[in-house]
Parts: structure tokens; C-alpha cells; sequence
């Protein structure tokens, strides 16, 4: 159940008019008074055919005329609008179901509390199966303004009491992170000029783009509005920047003129204080293009920075929740980078999946962005180079950034971050069906190729004694003989199949996962892209504890002593 409360407003007539009219599109039907303050004592108009909106509103602005010809300074805000609407799968509200929830959300907000005499006048008017309108006038019988303040986070938690009381689908508490609903007029300005999103959805889409783009908020601004934002920096006498506002190009006001949103009202985590401690925590790297030029893709790099992430979002100890959350809010520019990196056949559902992680960014902890550095740095170098054709690489990251989300949804979980933790999942189920388009063809490739049976048996053979608890459902996956070639490719290279799959299951649980070969592969090439330990390099460095590291230098460049065939070869051990 939603209760969202309108700005106030002047017009109580205005709002009647509205609330008992057709609507806008001719959906208001039957519309009636289902609950009123106690003393209301006035005929319905929907049910009186003689009564009508001027005397009701007369009556309900009673309390307001009589303080402003008392006082000087007239009250011109004293219109309260508050919607509240059950979900479209919940069951029929009765008249008399309405009307008891339109009294605990009244009393909620301070309204109309129970007990209270003197309280505001206020009805509620129902014109449609699945909502109400709450309508009040927010000056007192006394003369005194109610106290409204937080009305939102009362109402907010008397809705949650209330689904639970009439069986109604339960929502996720609010801890004032979220953005703001988009308003009617948004939308319906939306619809008439053509455009897919609100202003506000679409200048922060803008905004999370451009931020693995930029080190600090002036570049940020730069690169917005060298893209197709209209920018507004407000600077203090000195010039350094202290705000700023965005416009989209085409909103404009009644006047024609550009209507500008502040950070702030466009998400939580977006005002400049945020996002300059956001992108100035970290400190510059001497050789950036180093970092850069090591080998392997950006998508490899990318998924080597993930590497660490389950290390540093179990942390524990002083501000170990600080870091978590600085972790989770890099993941979502990691994720956004991925998706402006990939092939455009995964952008739009790489796109959904960032849109739906930014609220799992944000939480009351506040985050040590410094601790996240390294995230943030491989989602700058996604965007900056080239990602090359090979979808492989592409495949085994997006396969880390689902772990990854799915691990920051424990972590909100864990914290009773509902609406984050819902955030994190819903994000899942895009990044994962990013992969399944990524991974298809490789996969393909991978079954056609898949070793002989008496080395699959013997790979089989490995993935029950490593992890005995999901064996039987790995071994029946349609992505085991992907799997097995993927093992047999990591042996030939060096790497012992069974240790393999006891590190991947200890990566990632596999009882949530539906496709536990699938899981593995991911993981498994990510390892098999590393070289295999040279065992002569680490023989000579425990024989040679005081000579140390120049030794070891030595004996890495030395090449691999030649194997054993009878323990050593995996082709001979295999049979391939």
C-alpha cells in the first residue's frame, strides 16, 4: 500500500472538483465520501444530488477562514493531499475497509490523532476499486497548525502495520534512501512530449552514467555537459563550486524557461558534498597508464578488481560497515561501466540491472569511499579502453558482478536494509540474464569440444569428491560438458581440476544457484587465465630464505622442469 503526500496546496474547491470530476482520462468512477473527521455533518455530493463542492469546501476551510481574520498573516498552504492505493494484486477493499484505513493514516500524520478534539477537518473520497484520496485542511478547531513533521516515515510505517492487518502485499520498509516517486504531472508531461522516462529518471541515468567518467565533481559537470545536459554550477565568491542543478533539454516551464533539478531532489546520493566524496576519495595512481597496459582485456582487469570484494564486504571490527557500503556503491560504477562497455546486444539489460543496483548503492551508513578504490579505478579503465570482441572475458565478469550483487544483497539483508536488499536482487536477475545472452555462444563452443568419456569420468569423478553436496546436480546441469572441457583446458595449462573446484564453490554457495555448472565455469576460467604455480620457483625460494628475492627472480625465468609422465602430464593421466 502506497500513501504518497502531495505539496500543499490553496484550492480546496479546486481539489474537489478534481477528486469528484471525471479525471483526466475519464477514470474516476462513482466517487463518494467513505470517511470524514467526526464532526463533518455535511451530505455527500456524490450521494446528495443538492449538495454541492462550494459548501463542502466552504465547510472544510472553516477553521482556515476563521484564523485568517484573526490574524494578520494569512495561511495559504493549508491544503493536504495524500493518494493511497493498494497494489493491483491486492483483494477488493470494501467502503468500510477504506474508511478504517483512512482514519489511521490520518491519525498517523497528526492529522486528525486519536483523541483529539480539536483536530483538522479532513475526508476521504474513494472514485476508483483500488484507491482513495485523503483531502485536509491543515489548520486545527483551535487555530494551531498540526505537526507534520516526518508525517511521511509515520504514514509510511502505519501502511506496513496495515498490510499486514487486512492481508494485503507487504512492502519493504522505507529508510528515507530512495528517490522520489515521479508526480502525475511528470508523468503526464512525459507522455506528451514523447519520452520514455520522467525528467528526473532520465537526468539520473545521466548523472550514474558519467561518473566512472570523472575524478572529481567539475569533471563530472564537464562531461555532462558536454553530452546533452544542461548544467547549472553554482559557485561561491571565491569559485569554487558549492551546487549545482541539471536540466533536460526540451523541459521547460510555463514560461518557456529551463527547469533545472538540484542532485538532491533527483536521488539522495547525488548532491555535490556526496559526490565529491565519492570521486576525490581516492588518491591518483603515479602511472595510471600502467595499470592500463598490463595484460589481459578490461573486462579481465574488472573481474580481477572483484576478486577481493567478498574479502571486503564480510569484513568485521570498526568501521567495517563503512567499508562495506563504500564496496557496494563502487559495484554499482562497475556495473554501469560493464554496461556501457559491452556489445550493444547486452547494453539495454546491463542498463536495467545498473538502474536497479543505484538504490542498493545508498544506505544511512555512511560510506569510507577511500576503502573502494580499486573498484572504481577498473570501472574508469572499462569506460577509457578499448574491450576488444572476444566475449569470453565479458561472460566470466558478468558472472562475478552477479556473485558480487548477490553478495550485497546478504549484506543489506544482514543489516534490515529491505528495500536495498530488493534493489541488489532485482539487479541480479538482469546481470544474469545479460550472461545468458554473453555466454551462449561460448558455451556452445565449449559442449562441442568436450573431452573423451573416460576423462569426463574422471572429471566427474573430481567434482564429487571436491564438492560432494552438489555433485549429483552439477553432474545433470546441461552446462557440465562445458564444464568439463573448461576443467580439461585448466589441467593442460598447469592446474589441478580438484583443487579448482573446491576454490569456485568456496567462492560462491551453490544452493541458490539454479545452473551450478554454469556458476563454476565462470569462476574456473577466471583461474584458468592465471598461470598455473611454478613449483621450481617456489622450491628455490624456501631452499634460499636469506638470498630471497633475487633467487626466486632466477628460478622463475627458468623453465618448468619436465613432468613425470606417469604423475605429472594431465594428457597422459586423462587420456587424451
Amino acid at each position: 500500500m502506497i500513501a504518497a503526500i502531495k505539496p500543499a496546496g490553496a484550492n480546496t474547491r479546486g481539489l474537489l472538483a478534481y477528486l469528484y470530476g471525471p479525471g483526466r482520462h475519464d477514470e474516476h468512477l462513482d466517487p463518494h465520501i467513505v470517511a470524514g473527521f467526526a464532526m463533518l455533518g455535511m451530505p455527500d455530493p456524490g450521494r446528495d444530488e443538492n449538495a454541492t463542492l462550494t459548501a463542502l469546501a466552504r465547510h472544510l476551510d472553516a477553521p482556515v477562514a476563521l484564523r485568517n481574520s484573526e490574524f494578520g498573516k494569512r495561511v495559504t498552504d493549508h491544503v493536504w493531499h495524500c493518494p493511497v492505493r493498494a497494489a493491483p494484486e491486492d483483494r477488493f477493499l470494501s467502503d468500510a475497509e477504506w474508511g478504517e484505513i483512512a482514519q489511521r493514516i490520518v491519525a498517523a500524520a497528526g492529522i486528525d490523532p486519536a483523541g483529539d478534539d480539536m483536530a483538522c477537518r479532513w475526508i476521504a473520497v474513494r472514485h476508483a476499486d483500488d484507491h482513495i484520496h485523503i483531502l485536509a485542511t491543515t489548520v486545527r478547531e483551535d487555530g494551531r497548525r498540526p505537526k507534520l513533521h516526518d508525517s511521511g516515515i509515520r504514514i509510511g510505517n502505519t501502511c506496513r502495520e496495515i498490510e499486514k492487518n487486512y492481508g494485503l502485499r507487504q512492502l519493504n520498509k522505507g529508510d528515507r534512501t530512495a528517490t522520489r516517486a515521479p508526480t502525475q504531472a511528470e508523468m503526464h508531461k512525459a507522455k506528451r512530449l514523447g519520452w520514455e522516462q520522467t525528467s528526473r529518471a532520465w537526468l539520473q541515468d545521466r548523472i550514474r552514467a558519467a561518473i566512472p567518467h570523472a575524478t572529481t565533481a567539475e569533471e563530472l559537470l564537464a562531461y555532462l555537459e558536454a553530452g546533452d545536459v544542461v548544467v547549472k554550477p553554482r559557485c561561491g565568491p571565491s569559485g569554487d563550486l558549492i551546487g549545482y542543478s541539471v536540466g533536460r533539454p526540451g523541459d521547460l516551464n510555463k514560461d518557456g524557461e529551463q527547469i533545472y533539478h538540484p542532485g538532491g531532489k533527483i536521488a539522495p546520493d547525488l548532491t555535490l558534498p556526496k559526490l565529491k566524496a565519492r570521486l576525490e576519495a581516492g588518491t591518483p595512481e603515479e602511472y595510471p597508464t600502467a595499470r592500463r597496459n598490463r595484460p589481459g582485456t578490461p573486462w579481465q582487469h574488472a573481474t580481477e578488481a572483484l576478486d577481493t570484494f567478498s574479502y571486503e564486504i564480510s569484513g568485521t571490527g570498526e568501521g567495517a560497515d563503512a567499508r562495506g557500503q563504500a564496496q557496494i556503491a563502487a559495484l554499482g560504477e562497475l556495473i554501469e561501466a560493464t554496461a556501457q562497455a559491452a556489445p550493444a546486444e547486452l547494453r539495454a539489460e546491463l542498463r536495467t540491472a545498473a538502474r536497479a543496483f543505484a538504490h542498493a548503492q545508498r544506505s544511512q551508513i555512511r560510506a569510507e569511499h577511500h576503502t573502494a578504490t580499486t573498484l572504481r579505478a577498473a570501472a574508469r579503465d572499462l569506460v577509457n579502453a578499448g574491450t576488444g570482441k572476444d566475449g569470453s572475458p565479458l561472460a566470466v565478469l558478468l558472472s562475478a558482478l552477479i556473485w558480487s550483487a548477490i553478495l550485497a544483497e546478504g549484506w543489506h539483508t544482514a543489516r534490515s536494509h529491505a528495500q536495498q536488499a530488493a534493489a541488489a536482487r532485482q539487479s541480479v536477475q538482469h546481470l544474469q540474464a545479460a550472461y545468458d545472452q554473453a555466454a551462449a555462444p561460448q558455451l556452445t563452443a565449449l559442449a562441442q569440444r568436450q573431452p573423451n568419456p573416460d576423462t569426463r569420468a574422471t572429471l566427474a569423478n573430481d567434482v564429487r569428491a571436491a564438492i560432494p553436496d552438489h555433485a549429483t546436480r552439477i553432474l545433470a546441469d546441461p552446462d557440465w560438458p562445458a564444464l568439463a572441457t573448461v576443467l580439461a583446458d585448466a589441467e593442460a595449462g598447469g592446474h589441478k581440476p580438484l583443487q579448482l573446484l573446491k576454490e569456485a564453490a568456496e567462492q560462491r554457495e551453490l544452493h541458490t544457484a539454479s545452473q551450478p555448472a554454469r556458476v563454476l565455469l565462470g569462476r574456473i576460467q577466471h583461474t584458468n587465465r592465471n598461470p598455473a604455480p611454478n613449483r621450481r620457483a617456489e622450491a628455490a625460494r624456501l631452499r634460499s630464505p636469506v638470498i630471497g628475492t633475487s633467487r626466486a627472480v632466477q628460478a622463475d625465468t627458468l623453465p618448468p622442469a619436465a613432468p613425470n609422465p606417469q604423475s605429472e602430464a594431465p594428457g597422459w593421466r586423462r587420456g587424451r
